[in-house]
């Protein structure tokens, strides 16, 4: 798999930084289209993503040297070498969920409203930015077969790339891709149910990729490892605890629905 998508001799662009680059994208139009709905003032929206994504990623970034320290601290250089891959995304979402908070008390905007709309941004851009980790021939499982994986109707491009080192391995990265993809979706149509109350979503959000990613990372031969535990599943199983928890916190709020997630935000003077 050729993780060059445009070479201009001077300068080369990686299939992974594109994909990197359309999940943000794609995230900030779902998140501007929410917040509008929302009546939230689009300049401090614009202005929360442009920081939550520059955080999110060197938080995304310094999670997984740490977790590589051994390796990244006789190859410094390479600590900046991200189009190479090494994006984790446990480290995007505290990153990214410290400045929201941060950036929300500011303003004195509702932070769960806010998380609410930023975790449908989230989870699509996790959808389509583990496409990165394709052209990068990361994110992958075991050693599996041509037939096993032309039996599950996996695209032919799919199957190609997924010849590492000399054998077929098993598409994690698609399975996670997949998995987002339709907790997208689901949470697209929970969110219109009038009485879902700020902060649910996030929670939903939480416990749906954490339990596909728990699965997932069992499937996977490259994790980051903390001793001999995978540190994705044990992050997992800590996030799905604190999504039901959200959830189960945020339904208990008040008896009028006065937290709904429908309801209008005030404008905010930003």
């Amino acid at each position: 798999m050729d993780r060059i998508a445009y070479d201009f001799g001077f300068i080369q662009i990686y299939w992974y930084s594109i994909f990197i680059i359309l999940a943000a994208f794609f995230a900030s139009c779902i998140i501007i289209h929410e917040s509008k709905k929302q009546g939230i003032n689009i300049d401090f929206v614009v202005n929360l993503i442009f920081y939550t994504v520059i955080y999110g990623i060197l938080g995304a970034r310094l999670y997984y040297v740490l977790f590589n320290l051994s390796y990244y601290k006789d190859h410094i250089i390479e600590i900046f070498e991200i189009w190479n891959g090494g994006l984790a995304i446990h480290g995007g979402i505290l990153a990214g969920f410290i400045n929201i908070y941060l950036y929300s008390k500011k303003y004195k905007v509702s932070t769960l409203k806010i998380l609410d709309i930023c975790a449908l941004g989230l989870i699509i851009a996790q959808a389509i930015g583990r496409w990165g980790n394709f052209f990068n021939s990361e994110a992958y499982g075991g050693i599996t077969t041509l037939a096993k994986l032309q039996s599950m109707q996996i695209p032919q491009f799919v199957i190609d790339g997924m010849y590492i080192n000399g054998e077929y391995r098993v598409p994690t990265f698609l399975y996670e891709s997949i998995w987002c993809l339709t907790g997208f979706i689901a949470l697209l149509m929970i969110r219109k149910y009038k009485y879902i109350k700020s902060g649910e979503i996030s929670g939903m959000y939480l416990v749906w990729y954490s339990l596909g990613r728990l699965v997932i990372e069992g499937m996977r031969t490259d994790s980051l490892m903390l001793g001999g535990i995978k540190v994705a599943q044990l992050v997992s199983m800590v996030l799905i605890i604190v999504g039901i928890a959200m959830i189960v916190i945020c339904r208990k709020q008040g008896t009028q629905f006065d937290n709904l997630y429908e309801e209008k935000a005030k404008e905010i003077n930003f």
